[in-house]
């Protein structure tokens, strides 16, 4: 059982001691810590939350949790009850809140829920102010309302639809298109709000919808993560029923990749590329992604004429270096899309509209389509941490052995090799050292993946 607090929020298991894992007393220090901190930073005397969840089993609890701790500190609530994290993202402004907080744990297993924390403009916090929440809740300096000053929950169900009609405004999206390509696709929903949303959207643009675990219980079929070990039902789906290609999300719908006709993996790290070339031909400029994702961005990048720029792992480091930039589309190599005209954040749903407008327009099958880009292949290890290992000095030795290549440590350790590179950082989410490569072969890529992971661990012993 595990309780993991970061400058993202908090993120752990349901059940167990307090401090240990996600238990309501820890819920409720943390909401009342954010909810503090957004008093402290309002220019208003009556601050407002919006709060949306995914499917989780435990969602209804933890959501009435931090509903009512918010209420406690005088706080008005917006309730989004089930609703995507990039639905809440959008809301947030739309709403004139003061910040807003999505429930959620993305990838990881039924048993772990999380509270992602989300500043005035709905976009993750900095690092700055996770830092204050985390010393607020560990001092529990708490103000809490007297009973004239409580705030009040309100109910809006009218989330899911303003965001579908902001993306069919989209100037970028093909509507007309879309729906004269008489496509059909087969949505894996994972159980969760990605199994309404998705369907929804797909529907308002005249693309038949074949559903698979789309019922919003909490069950998940199968490991959310949405990688190609995962997806067996999908693709015996997608060929069955002869679709035009696969979908599949995570739990909250920040995450988004594709199975083609035959029912093979497109591969998520293809998502941003496919979707970074369509938006490329019809608007010019700038690209991100984080350290840990393929190189084929920069290859399409480059094809468009525009500058492609890294950033550390993580959403909010990719907004940071998209502003910077002035990029017109990023995000990460497993599946997140973020389109700074609709918002900054990861949007499954977007992505999904600039995939379809791809796919009406270059008239090529989603298998065709892939064969277009450039080929590269990844593997993606991970080492369990123990309390024996430092991380730190374990890539300190390794970045003086690869010293000639000139490692990037602005996250972890990147060495950059002629036609490879391995990436090892801790991951901010899970107790574990991430080691991922890229190589012009999975062999390769395996091979690579698999030598860094036996010399971390011989570099522990």
């Amino acid at each position: 059982m595990t309780l993991i607090k970061s400058i993202s929020g908090i993120r752990g298991t349901i059940g167990g001691k307090p401090s240990s894992n996600l238990t309501p007393l820890d819920v409720v220090r943390f909401s009342a810590a954010y909810g503090e901190y957004i008093k402290s930073q309002a220019k208003f005397e009556k601050c407002k939350v919006v709060i949306g969840r995914d499917a989780r089993i435990s969602g209804e609890m933890v959501q009435a949790l931090v509903s009512n701790t918010l209420v406690g500190l005088g706080i008005d609530v917006v309730d989004l009850n089930m609703a995507t994290t990039p639905t809440v993202e959008i809301m947030v402004p739309k709403l004139k809140a003061q910040g807003g907080i999505i429930l959620t744990a993305s990838h990881n297993p039924k048993q772990w829920n999380a509270l992602k924390l989300l500043d005035s403009n709905g976009e993750f916090l900095n690092a700055k102010a996770g830092e204050k929440i985390l010393a607020i809740a560990e001092e529990e300096k708490f103000n809490f309302a007297f009973v004239d000053d409580l705030g009040s929950i309100k109910q809006d169900k009218t989330s899911l639809d303003i965001h579908i009609k902001a993306i069919l405004e989209h100037p970028l999206v093909e509507v007309k298109k879309i729906k004269g390509a008489q496509l059909k696709v087969v949505v894996d929903g994972v159980n969760s709000i990605g199994g309404i949303a998705i369907p929804e959207l797909l529907r308002a643009l005249d693309v038949e919808v074949i559903e698979l675990y789309c019922t919003p219980n909490g069950n998940f079929p199968h490991n959310p993560e949405p990688l190609k070990e995962h997806l067996g039902d999908l693709s015996t789906k997608a060929i069955e029923t002869s679709s035009d290609f696969g979908i599949v999300v995570d739990p909250d719908v920040d995450r988004l990749a594709f199975i083609d006709e035959k029912g093979e993996m497109f591969g998520e790290e293809y998502t941003l590329v496919a979707c970074a070339d369509y938006v490329l031909s019809k608007k010019k400029g700038n690209t991100v992604s984080n350290m840990s994702s393929t190189r084929a961005l920069r290859d399409v990048t480059e094809k468009h004429k525009g500058k492609y720029f890294t950033s550390a792992v993580g959403e909010v480091n990719v907004v940071q270096q998209m502003k910077t930039c002035n990029a017109v589309i990023g995000g990460e190599g497993n599946g997140g899309i973020i389109d700074p005209h609709l918002h900054y954040g990861r949007d499954s749903l977007i992505g999904t509209a600039f995939f379809l407008s791809l796919i009406s327009e270059c008239k090529l099958s989603v298998s065709e389509l892939k064969k277009t880009y450039p080929e590269y292949f990844m593997s993606k290890g991970k080492i369990e941490l123990e309390q024996s290992m430092r991380v730190d000095d374990l890539l300190k030795k390794i970045k003086e052995e690869y010293k000639a290549q000139k490692p990037n440590t602005v996250d972890g350790l990147k060495i950059d090799f002629k036609d490879s590179w391995v990436h090892l950082r801790k991951s901010n989410t899970e107790s574990i050292i991430r080691v991922y490569t890229e190589a012009p072969t999975q062999k390769l890529a395996d091979e690579l993946m698999n030598g860094f992971r036996d010399k971390l661990l011989s570099l522990n012993c």
